[in-house]
């Protein structure tokens, strides 16, 4: 999709929702104004183009995703010392209060994606426009407004379910619903999404980064996965593999910026450069990760914050052989970066975070990176698929899939004959050295078990303050104290 009309459609709802652009640090769920709802079939998918926005700011995946990797424990914050951070080392030492700016950040990042969402889907049908583009249009806002609630739900547990743009005369202080109501809602808008969006490769090379058919069916299969509905797991992973993703050849080909989208891309966030808005506002088109995961004092990228550092418990886990390890990682004798030589002093523990950087030769602004961040790859459906066929004890029909993983990572096969148990445990320990420090591994942890695999990790790495509370954040006390109908989590 041309990256520039993410903003486009944000400048629209300014006018919609009127008020300025710092709305977003205001009550979220705000009046709207139905006069200036789209009416043609241009104005529509400007809006929709807005409801994907959100997903680029620093509330969401140009940095709050990706730091629950610090929480999960891959990885430190790094970053200048002191009190550089500081919200995001309270958040991975689980000492978390209301107050946290991280968690604000993430109780407010979606909203205005589901706001836009909502929109769309009351004014879509009315329109006499296109049908195409009508429904390709409501496909998008079901999975963009399904995304945005699974990052709220895994987060916060309850929230409030807004499924329509709200006016003065609603109530504007909605009380939290129920973890099931809201499950509810992201199936449904998964099922409609998928009924309604186009395959990926009927997409015209403009179009591409949209939401798809694949990217549904690999949302709902991570969504049953989470929900521990195996059998549904394995028919969406399967509806997937049909829609023709590949692994692509090399690992490194997923963080390339001349290969974005690629054979392997179920859904990524479009980043360009700046385009003339300031790094640090909400219209901003570039990525964050490079600058801030860059080494300090290496001149290796523009920027270079040194955030996310990972740990050497982490790099323990890298098999002998395993060609991820160069592409992931930044470690003292590594292959040049760059055609330069890395040195442990770079960083608090020796390493620092690779597969996202963009060399200085190729981007020499730190506010000009335009490398895509990756929610959902082909491989993570082949390793989701594992999962699933190996608790419904079809554990030698999983193992192909966890293979395919392995080795295009170099490695050989798993082992046969593990029991569940064994399996699953390889399983988990491949998606954390497939999908590292792309904002995964935290909601493999508290997904397991109801949580007590995750608090036995961060118990064995020494996170001792973990305790079952924090298997979800505080809502936001500021939040409280503006909707009094909002409750808090327990033990906060």
């Amino acid at each position: 999709m041309g990256k520039h009309k993410y903003t486009i459609g944000i400048m629209l709802l300014l006018l919609v929702v009127g008020c300025s652009k710092d709305f977003l640090d205001k009550q979220p769920l705000d009046t709207i104004n139905t006069e200036n709802y789209p009416k043609t079939a241009d104005e529509l998918v400007t809006v929709v183009n807005g409801a994907y926005q959100p997903l680029q700011w620093p509330k969401l995946y140009n940095m709050r995703m990706w730091t629950s990797d610090i929480m999960a424990g891959n990885s430190i914050v790094g970053a200048g010392g002191g009190s550089d951070g500081i919200e995001t080392q309270d958040m991975s030492n689980f000492v978390t209060q209301p107050d946290n700016a991280g968690v604000l950040d993430l109780w407010r990042g979606p909203w205005p994606g589901i706001l836009m969402s909502n929109i769309v889907l009351e004014t879509a049908p009315l329109l006499d426009i296109d049908e195409a583009i009508k429904t390709r249009s409501m496909g998008e806002a079901h999975f963009l407004r399904a995304l945005y609630y699974f990052i709220l739900v895994r987060y916060f547990g309850d929230v409030p379910l807004v499924t329509v743009p709200l006016s003065s005369d609603d109530d504007l202080l909605p009380a939290r619903d129920p973890v099931d109501e809201v499950y509810g809602l992201i199936v449904d808008d998964l099922n409609e999404a998928i009924g309604l969006l186009p395959t990926k490769s009927s997409y015209a090379q403009q179009d591409l980064g949209r939401a798809t058919k694949g990217a549904a069916a690999g949302l709902l299969a991570k969504v049953y996965l989470t929900l521990g509905n195996y059998e549904k797991v394995v028919e969406m992973a399967t509806m997937v593999e049909g829609l023709g993703y590949e692994l692509n050849a090399d690992y490194s080909d997923n963080f390339n910026i001349d290969m974005e989208n690629s054979k392997e891309s179920l859904f990524e966030v479009q980043y360009a450069s700046d385009g003339g808005y300031g790094f640090w506002d909400n219209e901003n088109q570039a990525s964050w990760t490079s600058p801030f995961m860059g080494p300090r004092g290496a001149n290796f990228v523009a920027g270079g914050y040194g955030w996310n550092q990972p740990t050497q418990e982490f790099m323990d886990q890298y098999e002998p052989g395993d060609l991820r390890k160069d592409v992931t990682v930044l470690y003292e004798g590594c292959p040049d970066f760059d055609g330069k030589a890395y040195k442990s002093s770079y960083s608090l523990t020796g390493y620092n975070v690779r597969k996202f950087l963009v060399p200085l030769s190729v981007v020499p602004g730190y506010d000009n990176s335009p490398l895509n961040f990756p929610v959902l790859r082909y491989s993570d459906v082949l390793l989701m698929k594992a999962e699933a066929l190996n608790e419904l004890g079809r554990t030698s029909e999983a193992e192909p899939y966890l293979n395919m993983v392995r080795n295009r990572a170099g490695l050989g096969n798993i082992q046969t004959g593990l029991g569940k148990t064994e399996f699953r445990n390889a399983v988990l320990k491949e998606r954390r050295m497939e999908l590292a420090f792309e904002g995964q591994r935290w909601f493999d942890l508290i997904r397991v078990d109801g949580g007590q695999y995750g608090l036995d990790f961060l118990h064995s790495i020494g996170k001792t303050n973990a305790s079952s509370k924090h298997l979800l954040f505080p809502v936001p006390q500021i939040e409280i104290d503006r909707n009094p109908n909002l409750s808090q989590n327990p033990g906060y």
